[in-house]
């Protein structure tokens, strides 16, 4: 389960929370019957507080927003889906280690901390 230091996306909110961001904005598509998406949305909650101010670590609820869901195409829980400027710029499929995913974050950041 998401946690609340992560924001919550929906199909009404994804618009503007993840395609009009200013910033790079992280998708973590989960599912409550997906034993891996829980401890996944938790250590992305635990790295959160690290990226504060740099990116957006959203949560989106695949069951409950399949108009999202189905239009980028997420056929696997969990996804993780990274936008910057309204554009998917890379993506994860599948349960990673805090490592990889601190480093992923960490990719997202660095470019756009240089532009």
């Amino acid at each position: 389960m998401p946690e609340n230091t992560l924001t919550t996306i929906t199909d009404a909110t994804f618009d503007e929370l993840v395609l009009q961001a200013r910033r790079p904005v992280v998708v973590d598509f989960w599912a409550t019957w997906c034993p891996p998406c829980g401890p996944m949305s938790r250590v992305l909650a635990e790295l959160a507080p690290e990226f504060d101010g740099q990116l957006v670590i959203g949560t989106l609820d695949a069951d409950q927003n399949p108009v999202t869901t189905m239009a980028y195409r997420v056929l696997a829980m969990p996804t993780l889906l990274f936008f910057r400027d309204g554009v998917v710029t890379s993506s994860i499929v599948g349960a990673r280690p805090k490592s990889v995913l601190r480093a992923a974050l960490g990719n997202v950041v660095t470019p756009y901390v240089n532009r």
